[in-house]
């Protein structure tokens, strides 16, 4: 279809193009309804309702002689279009594969999962150049604003006098800062310090707080994530069980919204995880218990966003 449409544009409008179906017992109804539509190529109806207009679509166009056949009014046909495109609501076939020259459409699930994969997505920014489509765009967009965003809270931390090791990562726009009061724990320091930079490298802001140590039984988070209270927990062995006490830790600060659980040892399962987790929300309605906004895993150069913790 997209070489028949290279086709038409040689004519131009000289010709009127007309929707065809296979006219057998096969064709699907929504498509039916479509049969005979009648415009000049040049008509917008093209960019949208041009076939294929689904999986294993038969339907065509044929040029006709404008004094041969009626053309269909332009409201008539969007709306018999919108029906025949009802079920896509991805917006895959929504598009004229010939005028655009592609396959697909830039912003559709398919391109969307292939961000899992993008090092530009992932942080890295090590590419020669940036792709030209839709999604790309969208992507530089959020990224942009992230960067605009946190460069105020930078230089918000970077003139504050209570916080030291302000950071700003041009890249991915994060931000890291550690309260002067903020007291390291001797034993988990050092992975405070790389969840930190994990952090940072992804475009997250992550700023330690400060915590005092001299409130009877006072519990304070670890500090502020994106802006959200957040508190850390290691999972030297990432077995089922210390994920559950890894989520328990992290419940046990009143104030957090965000649990980060660190793999030091760079051995994540997704598995043992869902075990884990499972077992955690096993403790619904007691105090051991409390359901996060977010849940982060992080291993290595890689952070895992848990956005349902609650299933």
């Amino acid at each position: 279809m997209a070489g028949k449409w290279e086709q038409i544009e040689q004519d131009g409008d000289r010709y009127n193009l007309q929707y065809r179906t296979a006219g057998d017992s096969k064709v699907r109804p929504e498509h039916a309804a479509l049969n005979g539509v009648t415009l000049p190529p040049s008509d917008p109806f093209w960019q949208t309702y041009y076939p294929p207009n689904g999986w294993n679509c038969r339907c065509t166009v044929v040029q006709v002689r404008k004094t041969k056949y009626p053309t269909t009014p332009r409201d008539e046909a969007m709306q018999r279009g919108a029906q025949a495109t009802g079920k896509d609501t991805k917006g895959i076939f929504q598009f004229n594969a010939g005028m655009e020259q592609k396959t697909f459409p830039d912003y559709n699930p398919y391109t969307i999962k292939r961000c899992r994969d993008c090092d530009i997505a992932k942080g890295k920014l090590n590419l020669a150049f940036v792709p030209e489509n839709e999604l790309c765009e969208a992507c530089r967009l959020l990224r942009s604003v992230n960067r605009d965003k946190n460069k105020a809270e930078y230089n918000r931390l970077l003139n504050a006098s209570d916080y030291k090791d302000v950071g700003f990562h041009e890249e991915s726009g994060g931000v890291k800062a550690t309260h002067v009061g903020h007291k390291f724990d001797g034993k988990k320091g050092w992975y405070e310090t790389d969840v930190q930079d994990a952090g940072f490298r992804s475009g997250h802001s992550v700023v330690f707080g400060e915590e005092p140590q001299d409130i009877y039984k006072h519990k304070s988070c670890e500090g502020l994530w994106d802006g959200l209270p957040f508190e850390i927990a290691g999972a030297e062995t990432a077995t089922s069980n210390n994920i559950r006490n890894a989520l328990k830790h992290c419940a046990s600060k009143p104030d957090t919204k965000i649990a980060v659980i660190y793999f030091p040892n760079d051995n994540f399962d997704i598995g043992e995880f869902n075990i884990g987790l499972s077992k955690f929300n096993g403790l619904r309605g007691t105090p051991q218990y409390k359901l996060f906004d977010l849940i982060y895993c992080i291993h290595g150069d890689k952070i895992i966003q848990i956005k349902k913790p609650s299933i």
